[in-house]
């Protein structure tokens, strides 16, 4: 089902994959291999169509969601910073990017290039001169 498949660098063993990344080190394309590599192993690109993965990722969304339903904006921030919360919270976090980087992995989108993209996008509907400090919408400000 593949239909972009990044080729694991030669020093992309087990060993590699084992070891602790930190977002000062890692790379999105490192972390799409890693990716990649996990479901090749257990031969689950079969099941990761755009549909698929797109819903997967909207659901491990709302599970994220689920761990702040019902708290106000400041009370989140503390649930987000709760000892007794925080590995859980993100775990849900980790589940919504792995399915976002396999998305990019089986549809051949670049997300650094998406990315800088739609933040140009963002930049020419949020002018910082009318956007600083509102929440409003772009068609409102």
């Amino acid at each position: 089902m593949t239909l972009f498949a990044p080729r694991l660098p030669p020093r992309f063993g087990h060993a590699t994959f084992a070891r602790m990344m930190h977002d000062d080190s890692a790379t999105v394309a490192v972390l799409r291999a890693r990716v990649l590599a996990f479901a090749r192993e257990r031969d689950w690109e079969q099941f990761h169509s755009p549909k698929n993965l797109s819903m997967a990722l909207a659901a491990e969304a709302g599970e994220l969601m689920e761990h702040f339903l019902w708290s106000d904006s400041a009370a989140s921030a503390t649930v987000a910073q709760a000892p007794a919360k925080r590995e859980e919270i993100a775990d849900e976090l980790a589940d919504v990017i792995i399915y976002a980087l396999e998305f990019a992995n089986i549809t051949g989108i670049d997300v650094a290039a998406a990315i800088d993209a739609k933040l140009a996008k963002n930049a020419a509907k949020y002018p910082v001169e009318k956007a600083r400090g509102r929440s409003d919408k772009y068609t409102e400000l």
